[in-house]
């Protein structure tokens, strides 16, 4: 499975730490930044993965801010992108089991690096349960053009 990860200045400690724990579960992992703690506008870094996502060079997506907040308002903007901020493993299964999301946002700062190991491990391990109900659903969020 190929994942995008990107993140800004507040979320980069923690996106260089959960590099290698993807890597060693046999992910292939593409680094879009940032490149450091020095400040940068997390909007960029939220786009990068998304539109990798969105155009199928990459199948799931992580973007890290300090919140995770922001970073998933930014990678939602792109069409067929479903970001979804989890800050515990329940949240990280339902979202792919009902929602399909297909892009986790971390936020540094509230999530430590051992619980973002295993959000991340139970996002990228959980399928989707493509039950009836919940693809309609997913389709009334896609159909959502306004």
């Amino acid at each position: 499975m190929k994942i995008a990860i990107a993140c800004d200045h507040g979320g980069y400690e923690l996106k260089m730490k959960l590099i290698p724990h993807l890597q060693e579960k046999g992910y292939e992992v593409t680094d879009f930044g940032c490149d450091s703690t020095d400040s940068v506008d997390y909007p960029e870094y939220g786009r990068k993965v998304a539109y990798e996502v969105a155009d199928g060079r990459a199948d799931r997506g992580i973007v890290i801010c300090t919140t995770g907040i922001g970073i998933s308002i930014a990678a939602n903007r792109v069409k067929g992108i479903r970001a979804a901020v989890c800050t515990n493993g329940l949240m990280a299964k339902m979202t792919r089991l009902h929602n399909d999301a297909n892009v986790l946002a971390l936020g540094a700062n509230i999530v430590g690096y051992g619980l973002a190991e295993e959000i991340t491990d139970i996002f990228m391990e959980t399928e989707f349960s493509g039950g009836e109900r919940h693809v309609r659903r997913i389709k009334g969020i896609e159909d959502n053009d306004r």
